[in-house]
This record gives C-alpha cells, structure tokens and sequence, in this order.
C-alpha cells in the first residue's frame, strides 16, 4: 500500500465526518420542527437557522462520492451497485429536503405551508437514517465474488446492527440538531433546546451501547484492532457524556462540538475498523483491500495536488459563510419577511 493510497483512504473518511458533522445540524434541525416547534411560525424560524447552510453542507457529501469515484474506482463501483437500495433511497430523502425549503418559501396558503415543512421533517429524518444503515452494513462481511460484484438483498443489509446504526446516526443528528439551535435562537429557546437535549440522552444512551456491543459480536474490529478500535469507542463515549453535562449545564458551544464528535467518531470507528479493507466479504479471501481498489498512481498524485490547491480556499469560504452568519435569530426575522429559507 502505498502513502497517496493511504492518504485518499483518510481523505475520504475525513469528508465522511465532516458531513456528518456539518449535514448532521440540518437533520437534526429539520428533525426538531415537528418534534419541538410548536407552530409554523416555529418551524419556519427553525428552517431559517439552517438555510443559509444546508446545501453547502450536503456538499461535502457529494464530494467524498466524488473522490471514491477517482480515486478508490472499484471501491466506487461494488459500492454503488451492492447499496443501491439504501443510496436511492438516501438520495430521495435528500431530495425531499432540499425541495422543501424552495417549496415552504414560495407557498401561498397555510396548507401548503404545512405539506412542505412535513417534507423537510420526513426527508431530515429519513437521510441519515439511511445513510447510517448503510455506513454500518459496511463493517459487516457482504456476499461478494473475486470480481468486487456484491450479491446482497435488501433484508442480508437491513439486519440489527444496520437499524441500530441507523438509528443511533438519526438520534445523534437530532441531539445535534438541538445543541446548533441552542446557538441560533434567543436565550429562553436556547435554554429549551438544551433542556429537552439533556433528556433525549437518556434515549441515545441504549442505542449507543447496544450498537458497541453489535459490533463486538459481529464484527472483527475489536479482535482486529483493538487498541484503536477501544480508543476510538472511548473518546465517542466521553464525547456523548461531556454533550450531555454541557446540556444540562447550559453549554450550547460545548454540547454542540462535543455531539459533533460523536457523529465525526462513528466514521472514524468504521474506516478504522475497514482498515486495510475497503470492503468486507463474508469470504474472507475476496474482501477488497485498498492497494487493490485504487487508482493509478498517476491519477492519485493529480488529484493531490488539486486537492492542496483547493482545500484551503473552500475551508476559507465555510468558515467566512458561518462567521457573516453567525448572530442569534429572533422571531422578528420571520414576521419581517426578511428570512427566507
């Protein structure tokens, strides 16, 4: 294996985990309008927190697609063909989202309003309940050949440990979600996000140790790689209970970074535990292993240097567009009409 190899194999669980970090808010904000928001004066305020970033968020996304297609071609392929169902029906639920905020900004009767933010609240539900079934079916061994052609049905993917995943991605968006609010809205709804995050926890905490205990079992990550397998499964317990004394204690910054890190430590515990495999074959001997689905080194090398040229200018813009962003919203903004979505 070689060091470009190794390089794009954690470049692509880097954009992984930064969508989830940064995409994780979104769902959780989209979650928190049915689940929360009382009114549709609510919801939209809520809509409103994350409308200036969610489509830059789900970027992220589309880019580390991108880069397993160039760089990991094979990986790209059996992926996408063995997952299809999951993905298409990821990619629905992204779509519903992403039309609603068009939608629920141009409707014209109460009714409308309504059918439009339950979009947004089905698709911010939905994706990362999918995209976490499939995140979490990867570390589990798939029926595939010597050729990378992955011969899975829907119900030999959607087992316990992909549901669990799924819905421990799902809870911890929401919590996620909640902790972003906290520092968006004004100081009483803050202090309400908080509050009800410290509850939700009591919920998050049995999906979190069921799935740890999923993958003991099934999985050879902790026979694998222990020791990094145990510290990574320690720092997202740590990063769950520090969320949860910042909700309780009124610490939106903190309990937003630290369900960040949570959601940011899944990925690392699954490429962690794929290591040195991309894939994993119920038939040990046809796993695909990373020298074997990358690209040429030329390719490789090319888009090295594109991604040093390019990283630092779009981490400049993120940080620019949150920084101009980043003052509390009131309920003024949307009796103004100057919000949007």
């Amino acid at each position: 294996m070689s060091i470009l190899q190794l390089l794009w194999y954690g470049v692509i669980a880097l954009l992984f985990a930064i969508f989830l970090f940064l995409d994780g808010f979104d769902f959780g904000v989209g979650m928190a309008t049915r689940l929360i928001a009382k009114t549709p004066a609510e919801r939209s305020l809520y809509m409103r927190a994350i409308g200036p970033h969610w489509d830059g968020n789900e970027v992220w996304l589309i880019t580390a697609g991108g880069a397993m297609f160039a760089s990991f071609p094979l990986w790209y392929a059996s992926l996408f063909s063995g997952y299809y169902i999951l993905l298409f029906l990821t990619l629905v639920a992204l779509i519903l989202r992403g039309v609603s905020f068009e939608f629920a900004s141009h409707a014209q009767t109460p009714k409308e309003l309504n059918v439009w933010q339950w979009a947004n609240f089905c698709g911010s539900l939905l994706a990362p309940f999918f995209l976490g079934m499939m995140l979490t079916s990867l570390i589990q061994g798939v029926p595939m050949d010597a050729q990378g052609n992955i011969w899975a049905n829907f119900w030999q993917v959607c087992n316990w440990l992909s549901i669990v995943g799924g819905i421990a991605t799902v809870y911890f968006s929401f919590l996620h979600g909640l902790h972003f609010l906290s520092l968006k809205l004004p100081a009483d709804d803050s202090r309400r996000m908080l509050h009800v995050s410290s509850k939700v926890y009591w919920i998050a905490y049995p999906a979190l140790i069921v799935f740890v205990l999923l993958a003991f079992f099934q999985t050879d990550f902790y026979r694998a790689r222990p020791i990094s397998t145990w510290l990574i499964t320690v720092v997202i317990l740590l990063a769950t209970v520090a969320g949860h004394w910042a909700a309780t204690h009124v610490r939106g910054g903190i309990a937003f970074i630290a369900t960040g890190i949570t959601l940011a430590g899944v990925i690392a515990f699954i490429f962690n535990g794929l290591f040195p495999r991309v894939l994993i074959a119920t038939n040990p001997k046809y796993s695909m292993l990373i020298k074997d689905a990358a690209a040429s080194p030329k390719t490789l090398s090319i888009m090295t240097i594109v991604l040093v040229c390019l990283l630092p200018v779009v981490l400049i813009y993120f940080i620019w567009s949150y920084y101009i962003q980043r003052k509390r919203l009131s309920a003024q903004d949307i009796s103004t009409g100057e919000s949007g979505y």
